[in-house]
């Protein structure tokens, strides 16, 4: 199956904290669903895992070219862990319709975190 892009983030997690700290709830809200706040918010170190997050969101979005353009929210980008531990990224809305279009198949989504920062990656693939 062909690539049809990849994209990778960084984010400083203090930053994040910050922004958490001085916008609180109406930030959050526009930015992570419900699943995603529940699960971040289970961490002590939530601001970690809202990081991570949001890289993921980012370096989907570079991924597919699209930037947050076009109708898109970051709400319809949804990262949650699957079972296995593994980050899993499912999207609806304007994102899955321009996702649809692109061609893509299957996401592969890592993230990783170290000291102050989150780092994301994230690979579409598409149908032969």
């Amino acid at each position: 199956m062909p690539i049809l892009g990849i994209g990778i983030d960084m984010v400083k997690v203090p930053r994040m904290e910050g922004i958490i700290e001085r916008r609180g709830r109406p930030f959050l809200d526009r930015i992570f669903t419900e699943a995603e706040q529940r699960y971040c918010f289970q961490h002590r170190m939530a601001p970690l895992y809202f990081s991570g997050r949001f890289a993921a969101k980012e370096a989907l979005l570079k991924a597919m070219g699209t930037g947050l353009g076009n109708g898109v929210s970051f709400r319809e980008i949804e990262t949650l862990r699957a079972s296995t531990g593994k980050p899993s990224i499912q999207l609806s809305g304007r994102v899955r319709e321009l996702a649809d279009q692109k061609g893509v198949y299957s996401i592969f989504s890592s993230i990783t975190h170290d000291g102050d920062y989150a780092i994301a990656q994230v690979v579409l693939e598409g149908k032969v």
